[in-house]
């Protein structure tokens, strides 16, 4: 009767060292998420950090994120339309390498990164992708300031950008 008073007492104990560790961990956790979630409120968000008049976002003012308003805004410089996806193993060290390099960026050229076919793709950039027939990310095109297509090429970085213009 003793053996079975001690075993059932270490199998209390030890599931209560257990229920421990499990709240220990779940007020970690949510204690992560709300400090994450207060991160993200206070965190300024892509479009919605554009400046009011549309000429830059975060970005900066030669490599910009797409609003009709950044579009519109930029008529009288050169426009270069960049098809960028979120999910792009090649378009992700472009996107970077555009924001290392932006002061290389000739100051009457603006690059404007397009969201195209992903998770922060909207209806303006889906009928961008259409009206320049765009069948895959990582494909720039050069625009007048009519909106007609100068020349378009896939694939590149800050270097092959200016080796377009």
């Amino acid at each position: 009767m003793r053996e079975r008073g001690n075993a059932l007492l270490i199998v209390l104990v030890i599931a209560g060292i257990l229920a421990l560790v499990g709240l220990l961990l779940l007020k970690g956790r949510s204690s992560q998420d709300a400090s994450n979630q207060k991160q993200d409120l206070m965190a300024p968000k892509g479009k919605d950090s554009a400046v009011e008049d549309g000429s830059s976002t975060l970005m900066g003012d030669r490599y910009i994120e797409y609003s009709p308003e950044v579009l519109a805004s930029n008529k009288d410089k050169k426009r270069v339309l960049y098809f960028y996806a979120n999910w792009c193993p090649t378009c992700r060290p472009a996107d970077a390498d555009f924001k290392a390099n932006e002061s290389q960026i000739p100051e009457d050229v603006v690059l404007i990164r397009v969201n195209y076919n992903d998770s922060d793709t909207d209806s303006e950039e889906e009928q961008l992708a259409t009206q320049y027939g765009i069948t895959y990310q990582h494909t720039f095109v050069q625009i007048d300031e009519s909106g007609n297509e100068v020349t378009k090429w896939n694939g590149g970085q800050i270097e092959e950008l200016l080796e377009r213009l």
